[in-house]
C-alpha cells in the first residue's frame, strides 16, 4: 500500500517488522546461560547482516536462511513462502565439530563479545559457484564478492536466533536508526510521502539530485539512507559524506524536509539484484518511493574494464517489481542522476556557477565542493599500490626496486614490500600451503590498504599465484588504486636464472610445493601491466611503469 492524505507510513514488508531482540527483563538469565555454551566468530560482513535482520531490516526474514529458501532466492529471488527477496542472507562457516543440530550456539564478534545464540536446525553445503552465476551474474574474480567468496567457509547454518546486543558504534550514534525508530520520526512529520535515497558517494551531482523540482513535486520527506557497513576506521570518505550531507540536511528548504540515517549494510556489489534488495528495505524503514540510479550497488570499475550489469538493467529490474513491494520509482531524470560520476569530475565548481554562486543551493554547493576537494586530493596525492606478481625468478623485486627510486625522484613517498621480507617478519611462522599462500597474500594487501588510505605509494613484490587472492587485495585496496603488474617470464627463463637454487632443489625433490613446478601458478588474466623481462631490462620496465602512473595521473610532471 502507498501512502494516504492522512500520512500514514506504508507497512513494512510482509506487515510486520522482525525484531529478534532479547527482551529486558529476560537479558540477563540468557546472557548466563549464553556464556556456558560453544561459540564461533563471524565476520564483518554477517555481523551487520545480524544488526539488520535483529531490527527488522531484512522483514520478513528472520534468520540466516536455510536451505531451501537459499536455493530459492537464488533461483527465482523468492523467499520458500513466496516473498520477494533478491539477494541470499546467509551465514557462512568452516567445518567445525562444535557444530550440531539441535544444540544452541554464541555468535560472536571480532572482539569476542557475545551477540547472539542462534539455535542450530539447518547446516548444508553451498555451491560456491552457483552463487556466483545466480546472484552476482559472473565468475570473473574482479567482482569483489566472487574473489571475497573464497574466503567463506563451505557450510551455511541456519536456525531461530536470540539476539543479545547490537554491535557498537561509536560515531554519529544519533543517526544509527533502527527501522522502528526511523518509522517514529517520520511519523510525526506531516508529509504525504517518503522518497527514499541512498547516494553512492558525496558528490555536486547529488547535491543536485536532493534539491531538484522533481523531488519538490512529490511532497514527501527525503529519507537519506548513507549505507556505512563494513566501512574502515579513517576511511574519510564515509565521514565526509556523512558530515557534508548532515550539513545538507540541517540547512536545506524547511525543517523536516531531510531525514538523515545511516544503514549497516554490508554491500554485495549486486547490482540490479542489490538495487531491488534495497528497495524492500526502504520499504521496511518506511519510504514509499524511491531514487534508483543506473549503476547503483555495482562494483567501482578499474579503468580499461567493463562494467557487469547494462546501464539499463537496473531500473528494468526495479520496475518490474516496483508495485508487488508497493513502492514508486522516482522519474527516470532524477535517477539517472545517481550514478557514480568519475573523481575527477566529482568535484567540479561549474555546477555551482550553474545554480548561481549567490543563491542558497549555490552557496552549499561551494561550501560542499570546498569540504570535498580537501577530503579528495589531487590524484597526484592519492595512494596508489603496485602490485608485482610472477614466478620466483621471474624479475619482480628488481624491478620494483628501480621503480622505487623512480618515484621518489618524482616525489612520491613510497614503500616496498617483498615478498621474501615479509616472509620474515609480518608472516613469519607461515608455510606454503594454498591457505598460508593465501593468508601472506591478504596480510600484505591489508598493509598495502592502509598505507594507500593514507596516500603512500605501496610496491608489492610477491609470487601471489592465486587469482583469488590477488582480486581480494585489489577490492580492499579498492579498483582505482591497484596496478596489478604481471612479470611474464617464461619457467626456464626463470630457472636458468635460481640465484636461490630454489628451482635447482625443487627438480631434485629436496623441497615441494614450489610454484611453477608442482604447484599452479594461475596467471592475471587483464592485468593493467604485462613486463617482458627477457627483451626488456629492468630500468625500461621500470619506466614504463613510471609512464603509464603519469597517465593515471598518479605522477605530476609539474611537481618537485
Amino acid at each position: 500500500m502507498l501512502a494516504t492524505k492522512n500520512s500514514t507510513l506504508i507497512t513494512p514488508y510482509g506487515e510486520k517488522l522482525v525484531d529478534l531482540m532479547v527482551p529486558a527483563e529476560s537479558l540477563e538469565e540468557i546472557k548466563a546461560y549464553a556464556g556456558r555454551l560453544p561459540s564461533i566468530q563471524i565476520s564483518p560482513r554477517s555481523l551487520c547482516d545480524l544488526e539488520l535482520l535483529a531490527t527488522g531490516a531484512f522483514s520478513p526474514l528472520d534468520r540466516f536462511m536455510g536451505q531451501e529458501d537459499h536455493q530459492q532466492v537464488l533461483g527465482e529471488m523468492r523467499l520458500a513462502n513466496g516473498n520477494l527477496f533478491p539477494i541470499p542472507v546467509a551465514l557462512p562457516v568452516a567445518a567445525n565439530s562444535e557444530l550440531r543440530l539441535d544444540s544452541d550456539i554464541v555468535l560472536r564478534n571480532h572482539e569476542y563479545e557475545m551477540m547472539a545464540i542462534m539455535t542450530l536446525e539447518e547446516i548444508y553445503e553451498w555451491d560456491r559457484t552457483e552463487v556466483a552465476d545466480k546472484v552476482f551474474g559472473t565468475q570473473d574474480l574482479r567482482h569483489p564478492l566472487v574473489a571475497e567468496m573464497h574466503r567463506w567457509g563451505p557450510l551455511n547454518i541456519s536456525g531461530r536466533i536470540q539476539v543479545l546486543q547490537l554491535p557498537r558504534h561509536y560515531d554519529f550514534q544519533d543517526l544509527r536508526l533502527t527501522p522502528f525508530q526511523t518509522r517514529a520520526k517520520l511519523a510525526k512529520i506531516q508529509r504525504q510521502n517518503v522518497i527514499a535515497v541512498q547516494p553512492n558517494s558525496p558528490t555536486l551531482q547529488d547535491l543536485e539530485q536532493l534539491t531538484g523540482q522533481e523531488i519538490e513535486d512529490i511532497d514527501g520527506i527525503i529519507l537519506l539512507q548513507l549505507a556505512v557497513g563494513m566501512t574502515k576506521l579513517g576511511d574519510f570518505d564515509y565521514y565526509t559524506q556523512v558530515r557534508t550531507y548532515r550539513d545538507l540536511a540541517e540547512r536545506y528548504g524547511e525543517p523536516g524536509r531531510i531525514l538523515l540515517a545511516l544503514l549497516p549494510l554490508a554491500t554485495r556489489y549486486a547490482g540490479p539484484r542489490e538495487a531491488l534488495w534495497r528497495v524492500l528495505i526502504q520499504r521496511n524503514f518506511g519510504a514509499n518511493h524511491v531514487v534508483v540510479g543506473r549503476e547503483q550497488a555495482s562494483p567501482d570499475k578499474s579503468p580499461g574494464s567493463h562494467s557487469f550489469y547494462g546501464s539499463n538493467e537496473t531500473k528494468e529490474l526495479v520496475a518490474k517489481y516496483c508495485h508487488e513491494l508497493g513502492v514508486k520509482m522516482v522519474p527516470s531524470r532524477v535517477a539517472d542522476n545517481v550514478s557514480r560520476p568519475a573523481p575527477s569530475t566529482s568535484f567540479s565548481t561549474a555546477r555551482v556557477a550553474k545554480n548561481g554562486a549567490n543563491s542558497p543551493i549555490g552557496k552549499l554547493q561551494q561550501e560542499a565542493a570546498d569540504v570535498l576537494a580537501k577530503a579528495h586530493p589531487p590524484r597526484h596525492k592519492q595512494g596508489v599500490c603496485i602490485w608485482f606478481t610472477g614466478l620466483s625468478g621471474s624479475g619482480k623485486s628488481t624491478t620494483a626496486e628501480i621503480l622505487s627510486w623512480l618515484l621518489l625522484e618524482h616525489g612520491r613517498r613510497v614503500v616496498v614490500l617483498d615478498g621474501d621480507v615479509v616472509r620474515t617478519h609480518l608472516s613469519k611462522g607461515l608455510g606454503f600451503s594454498k591457505e598460508d599462500r593465501d593468508t601472506n597474500v591478504r596480510r600484505i594487501g591489508f598493509v598495502a590498504s592502509e598505507l594507500v588510505r593514507l596516500g603512500g605509494v605501496v610496491i608489492c613484490a610477491v609470487v601471489s599465484p592465486y587469482r583469488a587472492a590477488r582480486h581480494d587485495v585489489r577490492n580492499m585496496v579498492s579498483q582505482d588504486h591497484f596496478v596489478e603488474v604481471f612479470v611474464d617470464t617464461p619457467l626456464e627463463v626463470c630457472e636458468a636464472r635460481d640465484v636461490k637454487s630454489i628451482y635447482a632443489m625443487a627438480r631434485r625433490g629436496e623441497i615441494t610445493g614450489l610454484t611453477g613446478i608442482d604447484d599452479p601458478y594461475e596467471p592475471p588474466i587483464q592485468p593493467e601491466i604485462t613486463l617482458d623481462t627477457v627483451d626488456y631490462e629492468p630500468e625500461e620496465n621500470a619506466t614504463s611503469i613510471v609512464d603509464y602512473l603519469i597517465g593515471r595521473g598518479f605522477i605530476h610532471i609539474g611537481q618537485n
